[in-house]
């Protein structure tokens, strides 16, 4: 064989294996850009599955407010839940999540008014739109713990005032300082899904309110004793919270805003396990205190467990996890009879699970995080760092709250008359009776 013949040859070889690298190298990549396309995929889905969840627990929240509350009010509690959705999620397009995510400074964003911008400050994979839904959802449920504490003597064009500017701005802000990159965030704080960002706010905001609005007809004596006003439906009040339990399977795995980071998994397992030490632990307490095994104590334990640990729920084990739920669950009692002591009316318990609880969840991160926490090893920095977010963002809440509330009440008047709340705000705010065929002497028994 010639020489020419040998390098025909050899340059044959030679084309052919680069053709082969070439096109096997094409295929590699095209898997990747595959790949890479169904992860975003897949993260979409997750975020915008986990939204919907989100916002199932709206229902839940006016299960549980409807039912720890008086028949006459229900319709009035309906009302006020829907709106807080419907009105936020308008406001929330326009500017508030503008203020929360948007590009600005540390206290708040200045980018990003309906949508308008790429929010590429941001850094997500999953487009923006999935991102604003969820966040909207979360928006909603910090306007709504509010309506509960301030439930059957409240006006209701002064409550659609307050939930317009809750969504609009108290709340936005306090998302920008630790989940927009503000300066709570720069500290290095730790409030995974919101105990201080969503429960809290809206707790602070609700203590505010109910003391603007002073006690329910009849609920404390001259001594300074409390009366009893039952709910006029525990069962509807324990299918809330069996809601809100199932629905914060989407407020804590779904702050991932991946569905392939299977850290979902165990965040679905803390999240359930703080749940149920909550509800034990308080219906156990309960139990001794009262002698009875009190239920709306116990649905109640249960919803601060799941406060409790909303804001460490990434970042704490399992037994961490039931600790801080039985330890919210225990809290969530002796709050409720703290507030009633100061003759502070909350009729479903909203401040103590959400204000309360919330800001124990964001300090027990500091305790019990397993990268950072003073039982870990961690010292006591981050600790430090969880009580100066708490403290700030009680001030921030409630006191706007309250400068709300009373600029509500000189301008548009937020307390009902004396009549109007015997009679019912279903009837005398909106015309109707949740339940027509059901009649009561509403004078004689309230």
């Amino acid at each position: 064989m010639s020489i020419r013949v040998m390098s025909s040859e050899f340059s044959k070889v030679i084309f052919m294996t680069l053709l082969l690298v070439i096109l096997f190298s094409g295929m590699a990549f095209a898997q990747q850009d595959q790949a890479a396309a169904n992860a975003v995929a897949i993260d979409t889905v997750w975020t915008l599955i986990a939204a919907f969840l989100v916002f199932f627990m709206q229902a839940g929240f006016a299960m549980v407010e409807a039912g720890f509350t008086r028949a006459k009010n229900a319709g009035n509690i309906i009302m006020k839940n829907m709106m807080d959705f419907a009105s936020g999620s308008l406001v929330f397009w326009a500017v508030g999540f503008a203020f929360m995510f948007g590009s600005g400074n540390s206290f708040i964003g200045t980018t990003g008014y309906f949508l308008q911008d790429s929010f590429a400050n941001l850094g997500l994979d999953i487009p923006i739109a999935a991102f604003f839904i969820f966040q909207t959802v979360f928006a909603a449920t910090a306007a709504t713990i509010v309506s509960g504490a301030m439930a059957e003597r409240t006006n209701f064009s002064g409550y659609l005032a307050y939930s317009v500017v809750i969504t609009a701005f108290i709340y936005p802000v306090v998302g920008h300082w630790i989940w927009g990159g503000g300066w709570l965030a720069e500290m290095g704080i730790i409030d995974f899904a919101g105990s201080t960002v969503v429960h809290s706010v809206g707790g602070w905001a609700a203590l505010a309110g109910a003391i603007v609005l002073g006690p329910r007809i009849g609920k404390y004596n001259e001594d300074g004793s409390a009366n009893a006003l039952p709910g006029h439906n525990l069962l509807m009040a324990a299918l809330g919270v069996f809601i809100l339990w199932f629905g914060w399977f989407g407020f804590n795995p779904g702050s991932t805003v991946a569905g392939t980071d299977l850290s979902i998994a165990s965040i679905a397992v803390t999240t359930n396990l703080a749940a149920a030490a909550g509800a034990v632990m308080a219906m156990i307490v309960s139990w001794i205190k009262y002698g009875k095994a009190d239920v709306s104590m116990t649905l109640n334990g249960a919803l601060a467990g799941l406060v409790g640990i909303t804001a460490g729920t990434a970042n704490v084990g399992n037994l961490s996890a039931v600790i801080i739920g039985a330890i919210a669950g225990m809290i969530v009692i002796y709050s409720v009879e703290f507030f009633d002591r100061l003759q502070i009316d909350d009729p479903v318990g909203a401040v103590s699970v959400h204000g309360v609880c919330g800001a124990f969840g964001t300090l027990a991160v500091g305790i019990f995080a397993t990268d950072g926490g003073l039982l870990f090893g961690g010292g006591i920095s981050l600790f430090i760092t969880q009580l100066i977010g708490v403290v700030t963002v009680f001030f921030w809440a409630f006191g706007l709250g309250f400068v709300l509330f009373k600029a509500i009440d000189a301008l548009i008047g937020l307390r009902v008359t004396e009549e109007d709340e015997i009679e019912g705000l279903d009837y005398s705010e909106h015309g109707a009776e949740s339940y027509p065929d059901f009649m009561v002497n509403i004078k004689a028994k309230n």
